[in-house]
């Protein structure tokens, strides 16, 4: 009898999780069932193939891996901050163009921006390309070697909360990796809530 009522429990159980539906595909075709990710107290499931890894440093809230493409030599970095007296939307802004130069035969950086939602926050989301100019041994090291990456992108993501924190998020990296990625992240920064 206890065999017989184990064996039947478990069935029940294993066609109960076996029998959900799978999640559904967010915009740009990424399943959203990666972790979930906290940021000014807003939570959202990072894009599937998405890695969670340890922040570079003290500033940043989260900071995750979307993976590279086929021919491009790196990852795409994904970060976000919340920084009370951050400079504002503007500044942010500003300093985001700032790490870019053009590129080979522009006279210009790359940039467009446009209005979007975080949770129930107005936001800009900005667009930048160019040539990228990578920081070694962090932002504030007045003696970081700065080397000029070619072909490289970045969306950017800025709000202010109305705690007055200015919150902000990068996917930065080579051109079509973010491109690849680009869709995912900007249906997961619109799903914090």
């Amino acid at each position: 009898m206890k065999r017989t009522l184990v064996v039947a429990l478990l069935t029940a159980v294993t066609g109960a999780c076996t029998s959900a539906e799978p999640a559904a595909p967010a915009a740009g075709g990424e399943e959203q069932t990666g972790a979930p990710v906290e940021w000014v107290g807003l939570k959202s499931a990072t894009p599937a193939g998405w890695k969670q890894v340890p922040p570079s440093n003290k500033m940043r809230a989260a900071q995750l891996v979307a993976p590279k493409v086929a021919g491009d030599a790196d990852d795409a970095e994904v970060v976000l901050f919340e920084l009370g007296g951050g400079g504002g939307i503007d500044a942010n802004l500003k300093r985001q163009v700032a790490v870019f130069q053009p590129a080979a035969g522009k006279d210009k950086v790359d940039e467009k921006q446009e209005k979007t939602k975080v949770g129930p926050n107005d936001a800009v989301l900005q667009e930048v390309s160019g040539t990228f100019l990578k920081k070694a041994g962090g932002p504030f090291d007045p003696n970081a070697k700065t080397t000029p990456v070619a072909g490289y992108k970045q969306v950017y993501v800025v709000f202010e909360t109305k705690d007055g924190v200015t919150a902000s998020a990068w996917l930065r990296g080579p051109e079509k990796t973010v491109e690849k990625h680009k869709p995912a992240f900007v249906e997961w920064v619109r799903n914090f809530k």
